[in-house]
């Protein structure tokens, strides 16, 4: 498709803006029980984590301090798919923790990446 090599700075800029923007409801949801209600009691891991998710999902979406928001988020996805899902069963789409290995990879992308376009860091 090489009519889309025109646009590989504008489409990765909307990858890191959709994904920063859903990352941060999983920090809302934790701590305003908004959009929907958490189905479970925090603990200071879940409040940790939901920090994370809040802070970090806003800075990538904005492209503020991208790298180093995108590398903790990436190892917040890892630990999470460990601790939550990989210790139950090996395969993925049978333990439920297919979003937080998509999540793991697409901020180590943006991590190795940086910010590209549309970003506060290249202001």
């Amino acid at each position: 498709m090489k009519f889309l090599d025109s646009f590989q700075e504008q489409i990765y800029a909307l990858f890191r803006i959709v994904i920063g923007f859903l990352f941060l409801w999983h920090g809302t949801q934790k701590f305003f029980n908004f959009p929907v209600e958490f189905p479970w009691p925090l603990n200071p891991m879940l409040y940790t984590a939901g920090a994370i998710e809040l802070v970090a999902g806003i800075l990538i979406m904005v492209g503020l301090f991208t790298r180093p928001a995108a590398f903790i988020a990436s190892g917040t996805m890892a630990a999470a798919y460990w601790m939550a899902h990989g210790s139950k069963e090996f395969f993925p789409i049978a333990n439920g923790g297919e979003l937080a290995i998509m999540f793991c990879f697409g901020f180590l992308l943006i991590a190795s990446r940086g910010a590209g376009i549309w970003a506060i860091d290249k202001a």
